[in-house]
């Protein structure tokens, strides 16, 4: 049966289900250069600074629109028009910063895995050792589009030691895994209003080191992303250099209260595993096997192998279990059909166990009895 009475539970990697105090945020108009909006973009700045210990030796600088426009300017700012980005890949959002490096016409070199196998720090050493014209790294901390966390601080440790630059995309991890700015040492970290702050998407951020941006004038080959002249106009007017989304930044500051009262990090992360645990065991008893091992999975999402039988097919799969009141995600990757769900959001165990139930009523209704992968018996 449907649930008419609220809005589906976003089991999704964001857009994703928000606090209803977070929805409250976005019921009042800002001026975009009132002073009281521009206080609310001045405690964003410093409170995501301190969430990864970075005060001090970096600077956050907010950017209008999704995480791939601050992932964009991030790279076209901080790295040389003559500088050589070697990107490490796991999954489509490695390929997607190669790709964007590229389009900025950034000498760009890759390491692509498995996406069940994450980068090493010797896969790094090697790279690294192999050729010292690479001035940056890029690497994403948890890949999205299966669920996988690769070792930030090993990796963080080689490219520190050989001297070279990291560009870290945070976008899945930021706020809920444990992230030191001081212990892993990066140029630039980016992330979204979206994800695991829990506010509505809209945002980005990138938290860059502070001599790395001083010195990246003239870097950029955007107007809208040039990182450098967004810093300078901020730290200059306490304003956004063009309409900010104002909306948005109000209930994303109401986001970090909720963080904050919650715990912060570590509680975040509690909650998250708390929900993957959950979904997980849940899961496996209808009969469903995750894709990662879980010494590579983090309680962000998680990708499970479509079941085996033919009578499955994702979109009615999909629909159904929404008329339910749970939306899911379609798998991303290329060799073996899967489906993804969140663990991310205002929500808890209880609503992982309801959601569950849900695909097993939908397993009944469409009359699926091998949910398995045809290599597991």
């Amino acid at each position: 049966m449907a649930n008419a009475s609220r809005d589906p539970i976003l089991l999704t990697p964001g857009p994703l289900t928000t606090a209803l105090s977070t929805k409250v945020a976005m019921l009042r108009d800002w001026g975009s250069w009132d002073s009281g909006f521009n206080a609310i973009t001045a405690t964003i700045r410093e409170r995501l600074l301190d969430i990864v210990s970075a005060q001090g030796s970096h600077v956050c600088v907010p950017m209008q629109g999704s995480g791939t426009f601050s992932v964009e300017a991030a790279v076209n700012t901080l790295v040389p028009r003559d500088g050589h980005l070697l990107v490490l890949i796991n999954g489509a959002y490695g390929k997607r910063l190669a790709k964007l490096a590229q389009m900025m016409g950034r000498r760009t070199s890759v390491f692509e895995t498995p996406e069940d196998v994450p980068t090493t720090a010797a896969d790094v050493e090697r790279l690294l050792a192999g050729d010292r014209s690479i001035t940056h790294v890029g690497l994403i901390h948890c890949e999205t589009s299966t669920g996988i966390l690769n070792p930030l601080v090993d990796i963080a440790s080689v490219i520190a030691r050989h001297g070279k630059r990291l560009i870290v995309d945070a976008m899945s991890s930021f706020g809920a895994l444990p992230i030191d700015a001081q212990a892993s040492p990066f140029d630039a970290l980016i992330a979204a209003s979206g994800k695991c702050i829990e506010g509505p998407p809209g945002m980005g951020f990138v938290i860059a080191k502070k001599s790395a941006l001083e010195t990246a004038a003239g870097n950029c080959t955007s107007l809208s992303l040039d990182l450098h002249d967004q810093w300078q106009y901020m730290e200059r007017t306490t304003q956004w250099r063009y309409t900010p989304p104002t909306h948005v930044v109000a209930a994303f500051a109401a986001a970090l209260d909720a963080h904050a009262a919650e715990g912060g990090q570590p509680a975040r992360l509690a909650r998250y595993e708390r929900n993957c645990d959950m979904l997980v065991s849940s899961m496996k008893s209808l009969g469903f096997r995750p894709f990662l091992d879980p010494a590579i999975q983090a309680p962000i999402i998680v990708t499970f192998h479509a079941p085996a039988d033919p009578r499955y097919t994702f979109r009615e799969f999909y629909d159904r279990v929404r008329e339910k009141g749970y939306i899911l995600y379609p798998g991303k990757l290329t060799q073996v059909e899967t489906f993804r769900v969140g663990c991310i959001g205002a929500i808890g165990p209880d609503e992982m166990r309801q959601a569950v139930n849900a695909v097993r009523d939908t397993l009944t209704e469409m009359g699926i009895e091998r949910v398995a992968p045809h290599d597991v018996k």
